[in-house]
């Protein structure tokens, strides 16, 4: 029970000292939506620039892990308009990033009951402006029941509130983002695709950087009255010619086949077939796609200093991205989307496949590290070495290094050394090795072990990673998928063993006294 009190006490500490701080710099700031994409990405900015940061959320433990110290996150839900009260207590700005795009049930009834909600909270509050994300769309056309939402929505805002800063933006191009996870998907996975005629339907992408720009200066700018600004790139395209560039980038060859018919639904389906989409999410997007959004003025140029990228440039920024090791959020990441998909092979993060697998060794990290400072060369892979050998005799065959390369030395590692057929990208001993691969795959490949103390002594887990180039490399992926499983495993199991042994040079001890965690595994697939 005391420790319950002392809890509270430091939560409630925590809030007055954010308060304060928020009084001090008379800036801060309520942001919704900060477990979906681009309120993620926000959130991220604004902690960077040292903003105070109030998110509220329906599931606070989703978020408090991942916030920084002047950010505090409350539970509040729009459709509760007593729990947003408190919420609303000295801000000034309120980021409006609600829409039920993912919700079973009528979302525009939803999304009206939840604009009115809030945007009067914020008035009762006292809360200076609200700044709203809305999509492109010409009103005066039949807009899908998607944007038409969107803008009604923008319209609640201002009916209940004086001041509220809209932008109205089209595809959003930036890794994780659901349009780029949708194209990524088409042109990573089908080398012939029918296209329906949303296909060649204008938009005017904008990249996920210049829209948190403008996000972020909507917070700043001196503005008396309620107004929206249309925003995006310099370039008008079709979603066919985006997915040309992304080919183009990715060197493959796609061809498109048009085809006169093919309702929301089928397209919906489709879509659900071979990107990360759900049906339901699917028909919603595909039927928005129907419209034109495109900027019908520049007032958006003239007030405010960003100038928005090309949509060559944004996909490439958007594949520089990617060479992180996972994208900052994702659209999936939202309370409102639906669990991820289990399918044989894993799931996708962006455009990788993944297999992590941990196990437990009763030894400190450092000798747990032992054995995987050794791997390779002559020591060899823990298991099935004739396998490595063989592929690396095939890669000798395709014109690749093959594994005769081996190590420089037996113990030391530096980053930019050969290792067999891998590259050492990363060394920080007793934590981290990352290898990358340099034999001949379609697409690229890493290998990584990460030790980390814990109750027990060390945990050590074993990434292997995958980018695959186009169709050949899922079809290689998912080809040797059943060989890796079983290499992976007992690779693992056997570093586990030679780091438990006295002797941390034996690769075959003779007892086992590693306690295996699972393998736990995320996302699971081939890598060599």
């Amino acid at each position: 029970m005391l420790s319950v009190f002392a809890s509270r006490a430091s939560h409630l500490k925590s809030r007055e000292s954010i308060k304060r701080l928020g009084s001090m710099m008379s800036r801060l700031i309520l942001l919704t939506g900060a477990t979906g994409y681009v309120g993620g990405r926000l959130l991220s900015l604004l902690q960077q620039r040292g903003v105070c940061v109030r998110c509220i959320t329906r599931r606070p433990e989703a978020l408090r892990e991942r916030v920084s110290s002047t950010t505090e996150v409350v539970s509040g839900d729009v459709f509760d308009p007593e729990s947003l009260q408190s919420a609303f207590e000295g801000v000034e700005t309120a980021y409006y990033f609600i829409h039920s795009m993912g919700d079973n049930r009528d979302f525009e009834t939803q999304d009206r009951i939840a604009a009115e909600n809030f945007a009067k909270a914020a008035t009762r509050a006292g809360v200076h402006r609200l700044v709203y994300l809305g999509g492109l769309g010409n009103p005066d056309q039949k807009l899908s029941k998607h944007l038409r939402s969107r803008q009604e929505t923008g319209d609640i805002l201002r009916a209940h509130h004086s001041l509220v800063i809209e932008f109205r933006a089209s595809i959003v191009i930036g890794s994780g983002s659901l349009s780029f996870e949708m194209i990524r998907a088409l042109v990573e996975r089908l080398p012939i695709m029918i296209c329906p005629r949303w296909v060649q339907v204008k938009a005017q992408p904008i990249a996920v950087e210049d829209l948190l720009a403008y996000l972020y200066a909507a917070s700043e700018f001196p503005a008396s009255a309620s107004q929206v600004y249309e925003i995006g790139g310099p370039d008008q395209v079709s979603y066919g010619q985006i997915m040309h560039e992304y080919g183009r980038q990715r060197g493959l060859t796609r061809w498109m086949i048009p085809v006169p018919l093919l309702t929301p639904y089928l397209s919906s389906l489709w879509l659900g077939l071979v990107t990360p989409l759900y049906a339901r999410v699917g028909r919603k997007l595909v039927e928005s796609l129907r419209n034109p959004t495109l900027v019908s003025n520049n007032l958006a140029e003239s007030v405010f200093a960003v100038r928005p990228r090309s949509v060559r440039d944004a996909i490439a920024r958007a594949l520089v991205n990617e060479d992180r090791e996972f994208a900052e959020t994702h659209w999936s990441d939202a309370l409102s989307s639906a669990g991820k998909t289990q399918s044989w092979g894993g799931d996708r993060y962006g455009s990788r496949l993944v297999d992590s697998r941990t196990v437990t060794v009763t030894v400190p990290p450092e000798q747990a590290f032992g054995p995987i400072r050794r791997i390779g060369g002559r020591t060899g892979w823990y298991y099935g070495n004739w396998l490595w050998s063989l592929r690396g005799f095939l890669d000798l065959l395709t014109g690749g290094v093959g594994v005769r390369r081996g190590r420089r030395h037996p113990d030391k590692l530096n980053v930019g050394e050969p290792l067999d057929f891998w590259r050492v990208e990363v060394f920080e001993p007793p934590q981290r090795l990352r290898l990358k691969a340099e034999m001949k795959l379609p697409g690229r490949a890493w290998l990584e072990f990460e030790v980390s103390p814990c109750e027990q002594g060390s945990t050590i887990r074993q990434t292997a990673i995958f980018d695959p180039l186009g169709l050949a490399g899922l079809m290689y992926w998912y080809g040797i998928y059943p060989l890796h499983q079983f290499v992976f495993a007992g690779m693992l199991r056997n570093l586990a063993r030679a780091a438990e042994s006295s002797d941390c040079h034996s690769t075959r001890p003779s007892h086992v006294v590693a306690k295996a965690t699972g393998p736990e595994i995320q996302d699971s697939g081939p890598m060599l």
